[in-house]
């Protein structure tokens, strides 16, 4: 039986036509089922005016001492008339693997189906593992409930009733 160069090309096509059909069907199944949120901060646009953190502090009762979210300003340019400054928001990323979900011991800190990286409350017992691990440095432990907290995209708040993030519609 000889396998010649059209054989091959005819067998390639065939394997390509129909693993190509059987992955736009995954595609488009998956694609169906899963939201996955990501928040993207235009910092062209940003004037460093922290509504987005204010609003955010009210909406999710963070204490002073805490922060769930905050505008870093970096100085770009100093002269003696004006310093520039770019604006840098400074909040959870929600890293495909997070450190914070690996070192937690309850399992408080988890990922839920929307990649939104939460903390359980009723689980937390405060050791603040996760706060050590995260490399964004943006958990903090809540004085008044004395379990960790960080940006969950205002999960409950806001994004189950259909609304996005308070800091978005600030």
């Amino acid at each position: 039986m000889s396998f010649t160069r059209r054989k091959f090309v005819l067998g390639m096509g065939t394997v390509i036509f129909f693993t190509g059909s059987a992955s736009s069907l995954l595609a488009n199944t998956r694609q169906e089922k899963e939201v996955r949120y990501a928040m993207i901060h235009d910092e062209s646009r940003c004037n460093g005016c922290n509504i987005c953190a204010r609003a955010c502090r009210k909406t999710n009762h963070v204490p002073a001492q805490g922060s769930r979210l905050s505008i870093a300003h970096i100085p770009v340019t100093d002269n003696d008339n004006e310093t520039q400054y770019h604006f840098f928001r400074q909040s959870c990323q929600h890293c495909e693997d997070a450190p914070c979900i690996d070192v937690c011991p309850t399992g408080a800190s988890w990922r839920d189906e929307q990649g939104i990286v939460r903390v359980e409350k009723s689980q937390c017992i405060g050791c603040s593992y996760c706060i050590g691990a995260c490399p964004y440095q943006v958990r903090y432990l809540n004085p008044v409930t004395k379990v960790a907290d960080k940006c969950d995209f205002c999960a409950e708040s806001r994004l189950a009733k259909g609304f996005p993030p308070i800091c978005v519609s600030a």
